[in-house]
């Protein structure tokens, strides 16, 4: 299951606390968690460095097997642990508290016996925060602590006291028996005091967590078809919303590589525009009221605080981020580089006018109000955007090389369009008329330049053969023909399809591996068009594709043999952007078969 310390992508699951995701191989070893935040240092990552990267290990001595699955309506995750001797569960979860997240992180791992005798043993052994620390253990009067760089992390224990440490870890173990009930915990602050809950309060924890997610699920509304897919894909969303700003992390790791070969590592722990968009829609949809506020007032905070609209993507506390640095450590199974940060930011990306006001028209068509600021900051960008589509830009795959990208004009005639609407409802002021005018010479331009009669299909970029996947999120919309979509489809399916799998773009076949959220692009797009029967059979095949417990990573390889029996995954995990597009893409089929959604 592991080669050389690491395991699979496709064998790891999420859990989170609303500021942290842990990831929880299948053998039991958490191998990511960053405390307190989501964006701090790993202080556990041996998902990209196996011998100094730091993880938390819980499982049986000896041989097992495992099965996992998540309480219903949650993110706290059963594992079974399976001997020849007796039979174990284990409950993960990331504790809230009771009026939502804790101040601190609080890591609870509850082992139960089921059957038979299983002997546990665990073990908790901060890393480097990716080569920039020294992890130690001190003793206290409350008993020994784990210190990292600014990092304090307590181990706390209930019924499971065989405990033991050395110079940078504790490490125990324990019997389950029939019955039996032992818990190990890990709570952990940065630059601040330690609280350290009683093993008791950490243990009651677990279960006032359960009822906090059930609660959540209880408020969301969706019973169409692919209901399970769909739920589950909410829950990974809801791990990556950061609760002390509203913003939506794109995922929750950095630098998992997206091709074998290395050299397509990226750091996802920000918030884009785009994706926040598509998180929004598939959340007014779902009539999540709070999380939809909160991503729409901070994204417009951020865009007033920064008095532009070119970034691409935000920190999750909303400042404009700053360069990369390359920690010297080995990545995942060696594939290197690792990057902290993330240089793309500055690029200009025509495509997110579109993604905000659609997000913006969404807000007020589901019955709330624009507040004057905003309305009078929308009217600007509408203005900027009469002007900006005449340029090139990075496109939406946030190349170096800058085009007169098809998708990008498309994003621009969606804002102006939205803008339109906008002004009709008297949310902001501006002159409509000229809004008008240039959105239609936007569709005009489409038609001509970005039509190929040879290849019957949209293409790339004007003058060009070349194809990209990032057009199908306009099907259906007013800027483009049924039929030509309808052909595109096609030829798309048959460049750059694998199996039912889809590449981002002409070239990448070679490169990496396919990209999950086109694949489901497809899907929508088809239904958008009228081939819903089509689209609801390619759904029924994708949705197979998840891993074990329902999540995505940015990529599948249809080409690679996986660790467990799923599709292999590639790239940042769990995506975001994989989970919004099976979302919408369902949403979309749903009201095609009168679903109540």
């Amino acid at each position: 299951m592991r080669h050389d310390g690491y395991t699979g992508i496709e064998n790891y699951a999420a859990i989170g606390d609303g500021r942290t995701v842990a990831l929880i191989a299948a053998d039991g070893r958490i191998d990511w968690l960053p405390v307190p935040n989501l964006d701090t240092r790993p202080v556990f990552a041996a998902l990209l460095d196996a011998d100094e990267g730091g993880y938390i290990a819980l499982h049986p001595v000896g041989e097992y097997t495992t099965e996992r699955s998540y309480y219903d309506g949650t993110n706290v995750l059963i594992t079974t642990f399976t001997t020849e001797t007796g039979v174990a569960r284990m409950t993960d979860s990331l504790n809230t508290g009771v009026a939502g997240r804790l101040p601190w992180t609080e890591l609870a791992r509850r082992v139960e016996g089921v059957s038979g005798t299983v002997d546990m043993e665990w073990a908790v052994v901060p890393g480097t925060c990716l080569g920039n620390a020294s992890p130690w253990a001190y003793d206290t009067v409350h008993g020994t602590v784990l210190r990292v760089d600014g990092i304090t992390l307590g181990v706390r224990t209930l019924n499971a006291d065989d405990v033991d440490k050395d110079t940078r870890s504790i490490r125990g173990r324990f019997t389950a028996t029939d019955g039996s009930r032992s818990t190990i915990a890990v709570v952990g602050t940065e630059v601040e005091p330690l609280y350290l809950p009683t093993p008791e309060e950490v243990d009651a924890g677990i279960d006032r967590t359960v009822r906090n997610w059930q609660h959540w699920s209880e408020e969301f509304r969706y019973d169409g078809p692919w209901k399970e897919a769909v739920h589950r894909s909410a829950l990974a969303l809801k791990l990556l919303l950061y609760s002390p700003s509203g913003a939506i992390a794109a995922a929750a790791t950095t630098s998992l590589p997206e091709r074998w070969a290395g050299a397509k590592n990226w750091d996802y722990r920000y918030a884009w525009v785009r994706d926040a968009a598509y998180t929004i829609k598939a959340m007014i949809r779902f009539g999540l009221r709070e999380e939809v506020h909160a991503a729409v007032a901070w994204l417009l905070r951020i865009i007033r605080r920064n008095d532009k609209l070119t970034q691409v993507f935000y920190t999750l506390n909303g400042e404009i981020p700053g360069g990369s640095s390359y920690p010297d450590v080995p990545g995942w199974r060696g594939i290197g580089p690792v990057i902290a940060g993330n240089d793309a930011a500055t690029q200009l990306q025509q495509g997110i006018f579109g993604d905000l006001f659609d997000i913006v028209s969404l807000y007020v068509d589901a019955g709330n109000i624009l507040d004057a600021p905003t309305g009078r900051l929308l009217a600007a960008i509408a203005d900027t955007t009469c002007d900006i589509w005449r340029s090139k830009d990075a496109g939406l795959w946030e190349l170096p090389g800058e085009q007169h990208y098809t998708s990008s004009k498309m994003g621009c005639w969606h804002a102006l369009d939205r803008a339109v609407h906008l002004s009709e409802q008297g949310m902001i002021p501006g002159i409509a008329d000229r809004w008008v005018t240039e959105r239609d010479r936007i569709a005009e331009w489409i038609r001509v330049h970005c039509w190929s009669e040879d290849k019957q299909a949209y293409v790339w970029y004007p003058g060009t053969d070349q194809l990209d996947a990032s057009v199908l999120l306009h099907a259906g919309s007013p800027c483009t023909d049924d039929a030509r979509m309808s052909s595109t489809i096609d030829a798309l399916r048959s460049e750059l399809g694998a199996g039912d799998h889809l590449y981002r773009y002409s070239g990448m076949q070679t490169v990496e591996g396919t990209f999950v959220a086109c694949s489901f692009w497809v899907v929508n797009a088809l239904a958008h068009i009228g081939r819903e029967e089509e689209a609801s059979d390619l759904m029924d095949r994708l949705v197979t594709s998840a891993n074990d417990v329902g999540l995505w990573a940015e990529m599948v390889d249809p080409h690679r043999t996986p660790d467990r029996g799923t599709t292999t995954h590639l790239g940042n995990f769990p995506q975001g952007l994989s989970h919004l597009a099976l979302i919408n893409s369902a949403l979309t089929l749903a009201r095609g078969h009168d679903h109540t959604a």
